[in-house]
């Protein structure tokens, strides 16, 4: 059976990254993500204003990026898939949906949102990492394979 697993989210950033290290020496950080929707309710006629807050896991580069560029409130464009995280607690089983990062775009103009007014930067995995990366390689075993896929410093233009 074929399937296909594709986000993309665009929303403003709900707390600071906190950028860390994991035992590879790989960057890993956790964001939260404030999607609005707007629409209008078939009964009433009003305009009904709906949020949903997206936990969102970026790896390597695009993690340094994030932690570095991406402060609360930015405006940010991400694409990546779906992962279902399991596990148990004082017996009782507990599951959360969230999405694994695999590119980002930060959006707004110079100062808006980002600590240092640089430039829009966008990270994620090439073509060319498309070929190494694993479903397997998840937040709980390891980063996507390859180097992230994140363009090189020199590519970055700041």
């Amino acid at each position: 059976m074929a399937s296909f697993n594709k986000v993309i989210l665009l929303g403003n950033v709900t707390r600071d990254p906190e950028l860390r290290y994991i035992s590879s020496g790989t960057a890993v950080t956790d964001i939260g993500l404030a999607v609005n929707d707007r629409r209008k309710d078939g009964k009433t006629g009003e305009w009904i204003e709906e949020t949903t807050f997206v936990d969102v896991t970026l790896w390597g580069r695009t993690a340094e990026i994030a932690g570095e560029y991406v402060t609360k409130g930015s405006p940010l464009l991400i694409e990546g898939r779906l992962k279902l995280d399991t596990w148990e607690k004082d017996g009782k089983k507990n599951s959360k949906l969230r999405v694994v990062g695999e590119r980002m775009q930060l959006l707004g103009s110079r100062g808006e949102g980002g600590r240092t007014g640089k430039p829009r930067v966008a990270a994620g995995r090439s073509a060319a990492d498309e070929e190494t990366f694993s479903p397997e390689n998840d937040y709980t075993d390891a980063p996507p394979s390859g180097s992230g896929g994140v363009a090189a410093d020199d590519d970055i233009p700041f």
